[in-house]
């Protein structure tokens, strides 16, 4: 009997600790909406965010907006964007962006970019790790 104990207590210690972090992690993890859910009304009242590609031939740059389209390949949203866009913000590329929607249009005051591991340069590009080789 005391063998079985040595191994539930630390077993179920172990369990209990588990469910309180992933309660805890849960609560911090960054979810977003499709322009599809967004479309199809599947999100709540108030703030969300919105991820998908930015539309080529969409980007109008204001004096204090940028308005754009985001589209998951289904649907296509309008955006507007309130403040400076991130430095690596261009069509084509991935965005999750924080606002709220109006039924027609997303008005964002945040926006994430998502990019890859290479930095460009106006001489070429630099890949990771080797900074050395320039790719022209």
């Amino acid at each position: 009997m005391r063998r079985y104990w040595r191994f539930v207590l630390p077993a179920g210690l172990g369990v209990v600790v588990l469910v309180v972090l992933l309660v805890n992690l849960s609560s911090s993890l960054v979810y977003f909406v499709t322009p599809t859910e967004l479309v199809d009304g599947a999100v709540p009242e108030g703030r969300n965010r919105l991820g998908g590609q930015v539309e080529r031939g969409s980007v109008v740059a204001g004096a204090e907006t940028v308005s754009f389209s985001v589209t998951d390949g289904r649907h296509v949203v309008a955006v507007v964007h309130s403040g400076s866009p991130q430095q690596l913000f261009q069509e084509g590329i991935g965005v999750v962006l924080e606002g709220t929607w109006d039924g027609a249009t997303f008005r964002s005051d945040t926006m994430l970019v998502r990019h890859d591991e290479q930095y460009r340069t106006d001489d070429g590009v630099y890949e990771e790790g080797d900074p050395s080789s320039v790719i022209e």
